[in-house]
């Protein structure tokens, strides 16, 4: 497997633990530290980009007033109305959005689609995609017109 695809696997696995990790802290609002200790001792956190998850969870709760703030004009509803888990995948989303421009427009929205389709409700991926790409299409206008989406 060539390094590109290891480093896109692993990035992959960040981002399915990082859901569920922040999943867990709007659920329980437990410490992110306890939470990145209980991933680091699970079977499940074997070839996770370890540093990106830790990026995407601190990211999300240090940032998650600026996130909501980005997704109201996109959602329908308020935000605490959105399922928890399209709720963790919109904030994870529109902070990769934000603040890493490395990671090209079309791969956070199929990362996102592909997790909600996974472990959200059952057409919660339409909604997922939608709010994304209005959301794309508003923070990076340039990216998305370039076919970037």
């Amino acid at each position: 497997m060539s390094q590109e695809r290891v480093i896109h696997a692993e990035r992959t696995r960040a981002r399915r633990c990082a859901l569920q990790a922040v999943y867990q802290w709007q659920m329980t609002a437990m410490d992110t530290g306890d939470i990145a200790a209980q991933f680091a001792d699970s079977s499940e956190y074997r070839g996770v980009d370890s540093d990106y998850f830790q990026e995407l969870l601190q990211g999300v709760v240090q940032n998650v007033s600026q996130l909501d703030a980005e997704l109201a004009p996109a959602l329908d509803r308020k935000i605490e109305l959105v399922d928890p888990i399209e709720r963790a995948v919109l904030r994870i989303a529109t902070y990769e959005l934000l603040f890493r421009a490395d990671v090209p427009c079309r791969v956070i929205l199929n990362e996102a689609v592909s997790l909600t389709r996974k472990f959200g409700a059952e057409q919660g991926y339409t909604f997922v995609n939608g709010v994304l790409d209005r959301l794309a299409h508003r923070l990076r206008s340039a990216e998305c017109s370039r076919g970037g989406h």
